[in-house]
């Protein structure tokens, strides 16, 4: 049996019941031994008086009637005696069976005793047969003699099974008792014998020799008996042998051993005169030797019990005492143990990480506060106290420690990704200045890319931010559109040309949510692309649902299992602290950072029929509704307005279009118009009924002569689509701001020369909307998802703070 896993409390028990129990069983076993004779002696009265007088009864009636039916088989008639007798031994049988079948009787009565009585009730069954024989003379008279000797044997061996005393002084009394009682016997047996010689005026063949040996063994147990009797009744006995009937029977048993006939003359009145008055004697002195018995066994009953009752108490008493002890000792034990538990794991589950949380709010924690000396005692279990002291000590201590190096690593992170941001928000305003003042394609390229890895660099140095608890510096005041923040979020992706926009439907986020939001996306979105197969397509849609707004980005990779998605849903809804030791899901850590501090929520799903779905839902209280397309605010109409500010609206771009082809691939020729030589610039033509121009890229005579090529979306370099798109989108903003003043004054309209493009490939601004097919960062792209640096730029060309937000 393994006991290790028990509760203290149960091995105490365990410890307390097994000695306890051995001492209960003791004591019963004690008690039962010594209570078992006491009941032995209070049954001797129930023996004596129930089998004991009935008894002797029954044997007394039954030597009368043996020597009257001995009489009558010795003579030729029926002897009206013997008639009487009968119903005299009847009566005495049927007392004696009323006893035998009381239940006093049996209860006082052992095993052995109700043997003997059932051998006692068998042999007086057959009595009424016997009789039968003997008034058909069908037995002699030695038969006769026999067959009531039988029952009288039977009698005598249920007085000897009484004697079962525990006082061994009691049991040779009541044994020798027992013996006078068989030599009286064998007295009456001597009589019958002689009686029915008389009758018959001869011995009949042996009868003699069984008369000698009859009278031989009746002296002999006499004499044995009298041996065993106490001082008083051995006196007694002498006494009742030196009566004058006592020596007359004697001499008269002389006579008949010595006599081989039956001798002449002889005084049969003389012989049954002694042998009545000898057979009473010593029947009168049986019976008072078996009420002086009961008597002696009554009080030494008594003093048996007494003596019971007083062990018993006082071994009760020691039990009762013992278990208190063990209850005591055991609840001692069991209370101080239980206190050093509770107090480790009150200090495990509740006050250590209360600790720890209180040092991570930047709260002071005193040490020998939180960890006060607990007294246990000085035993074993105080010492384990002590010791649990000193643990719980060097707990809270190593918690200050552990929270305040963490404390002093995420200032590190903090102070790296301040220094981070500033140099890359730095770095994308000279790489505004170099884009706008580049109007070589290949160099705008070049700017373009570095422009993306820089803001890609950004979102980098923001995650280091959020990692060390602080928030990112990016904000907005004015809301932004959910498209341009879909579109801010895949500028930031690597692959961001495996990304397609669906639809997206008109919404508007609050300004103090933009950042965080975009940066949200971004993680997911390269999550997506970082996860699914290089050929494969990302797709991003947005929709107004009850309550909010959500963004489904769904990839065709190969999904997460069960296990695994669960755990990734756990970590993105409860926002678990950061652990540097679990670095490979650092994406899942600043998401659920970043939709913890806006109330978003972020859910993964399996996607059909392949991949993960990642939902984010904005609540209500961060949607707006879409804002208006071009300049807004009391300035929108100001003369002078810098043109560089066209791009940086609210939207990035126009609303994504519905397509019925895959995104990207389906777009009209581009139209290539002449300009005078040596200038490198771009035309705008009239190409959609909504007011957009089409860009025509030329190259003066002085670049580098190279061969036009019509668009061809199957072939085009990712460099190529990043120009067409950057133009696309400046061209879109200046298009939409022209439709809308021309709306309100045609003239102005028409008056307005074509403005001078940045550079880059002819763009059809109707071609693949919805596809991310170039990042939107250039000159002529829209920086709302690009806050102002925290740390100013000390550059000429500084843009105001107005400028600055998005």
């Amino acid at each position: 049996m393994n006991t290790r896993d028990w509760p203290i409390r149960a091995k105490l028990t365990a410890l307390v019941i097994g000695p306890v129990t051995g001492l209960l069983a003791l004591w019963i076993f004690a008690t039962t031994l010594t209570f078992g004779p006491a009941l032995d002696l209070l049954a001797a009265r129930t023996l004596l008086y129930d089998l004991g007088r009935p008894g002797e009864s029954v044997v007394a009636e039954l030597q009368r009637e043996r020597r009257l039916s001995v009489v009558q088989l010795a003579g030729d008639t029926a002897l009206p005696a013997l008639a009487e007798q009968r119903v005299r031994t009847d009566r005495a049988i049927a007392e004696l069976r009323r006893r035998v079948d009381g239940d006093k009787l049996r209860d006082a009565a052992d095993d052995l005793l109700d043997a003997r009585l059932d051998q006692l009730v068998s042999a007086l069954d057959a009595l009424p047969a016997g009789r039968g024989f003997i008034d058909g003379r069908k037995v002699d008279q030695a038969g006769a003699v026999g067959l009531y000797s039988g029952m009288i044997g039977s009698a005598f061996q249920t007085f000897a099974a009484m004697a079962t005393l525990p006082d061994a002084q009691l049991n040779r009394q009541a044994l020798a008792l027992t013996g006078l009682g068989r030599s009286r016997e064998l007295l009456g047996q001597a009589d019958a014998l002689l009686a029915g010689a008389v009758t018959a005026g001869r011995y009949a063949e042996g009868e003699h020799e069984q008369l000698v040996r009859t009278i031989e063994n009746q002296r002999f147990l006499a004499e044995n008996a009298v041996a065993d009797l106490p001082p008083a009744e051995r006196t007694g006995y002498q006494r009742l042998t030196e009566g004058e009937a006592f020596v007359r029977l004697r001499a008269l048993q002389d006579t008949l051993v010595r006599a081989r006939d039956l001798p002449a003359g002889f005084d049969i009145r003389a012989w049954e005169t002694s042998h009545a008055a000898v057979s009473q004697g010593l029947r009168d002195f049986e019976l008072r030797g078996a009420d002086t018995l009961t008597e002696r066994s009554v009080p030494m009953a008594v003093q048996i019990l007494v003596r019971l009752a007083a062990a018993g108490v006082l071994g009760l008493v020691a039990i009762v005492v013992c278990v208190l002890v063990a209850l005591r000792v055991g609840r001692s034990l069991d209370r101080r143990l239980t206190g050093v538990r509770t107090a480790a794991l009150e200090m495990a589950e509740h006050r250590l990480p209360d600790v720890v949380a209180r040092l991570r709010r930047g709260e002071e924690v005193d040490v020998a506060r939180e960890a006060p000396e607990l007294d246990h005692g000085g035993d074993e279990i105080g010492q384990v106290g002590r010791a649990f002291n000193e643990v719980r000590r060097t707990a809270v201590q190593a918690a200050v420690d552990e929270v305040t190096l963490r404390r002093g690593l995420n200032e590190v992170f903090l102070n790296i990704a301040r220094r981070s941001q500033g140099l890359v928000h730095r770095q994308l305003a000279l790489l505004d200045r170099l884009e706008r003042r580049t109007e070589d394609p290949d160099e705008l390229a070049g700017l373009f890319q570095v422009d993306h890895l820089a803001t890609r660099l950004r979102r980098h140095a923001e995650d280091l931010v959020i990692l060390a608890g602080a928030a990112p510096g990016r904000g907005w005041r004015n809301p932004v559109a959910a498209v341009d923040v879909v579109r801010g979020a895949i500028s930031e992706v690597e692959s961001y040309d495996r990304v397609d926009v669906g639809e997206v439907r008109p919404a508007g986020v609050l300004g103090r949510a933009v950042g965080d939001l975009i940066h949200l996306l971004a993680e997911l979105v390269e999550n997506a692309t970082v996860f699914s197969p290089p050929g494969s397509r990302v797709t991003i849609t947005g929709r107004t649902v009850p309550g909010g707004y959500t963004v489904e980005i769904t990839d065709r990779g190969l999904g997460m299992s069960p296990t695994a998605l669960a755990d990734a849903n756990r970590k993105l809804s409860h926002a678990p602290e950061f652990d540097p030791t679990d670095s490979a899901r650092l994406g899942h850590f600043v998401v659920a950072r970043l939709a913890a501090r806006h109330g978003v929520r972020v859910e993964l799903r399996p996607a059909a029929p392949g991949g993960i779905t990642a939902a984010v839902f904005v609540p209500s209280d961060l949607i707006t509704a879409e804002p208006a397309i071009g300049p807004t605010g009391p300035d929108a109409d100001r003369p002078g307005r810098d043109d560089r500010r066209m791009a940086k609206v609210t939207r990035l771009a126009t609303v994504p279009r519905t397509r019925a082809s895959r995104p990207g691939r389906d777009r009209p020729e581009s139209a290539v118009v002449p300009l005078p030589a040596g200038r490198p610039s771009a035309v705008e033509t009239p190409a959609d009924a909504d007011g957009l121009p089409r860009r025509v890229r030329r190259r003066g005579p002085a670049a580098r002569p190279r061969p036009v090529v019509a668009d061809n979306p199957a072939h085009r370099p990712p460099e190529e689509a990043r120009r067409a798109m950057s133009a696309l989108q400046a061209g879109t903003a200046r298009g939409r701001r022209d439709g809308s003043r021309a709306a309100t004054d045609p003239g102005a309209a028409r008056s307005r020369p074509a403005p001078a493009a940045a550079g880059g490939p002819a763009a059809d601004p109707t071609a693949a909307p919805g596809r991310a097919g170039a990042p939107p960062t250039d000159a002529a792209r829209t920086r709302a998802t690009e806050p102002s640096p925290p740390e100013p730029a000390a550059a000429p060309d500084q843009r105001t703070a107005t400028e600055r937000d998005a």
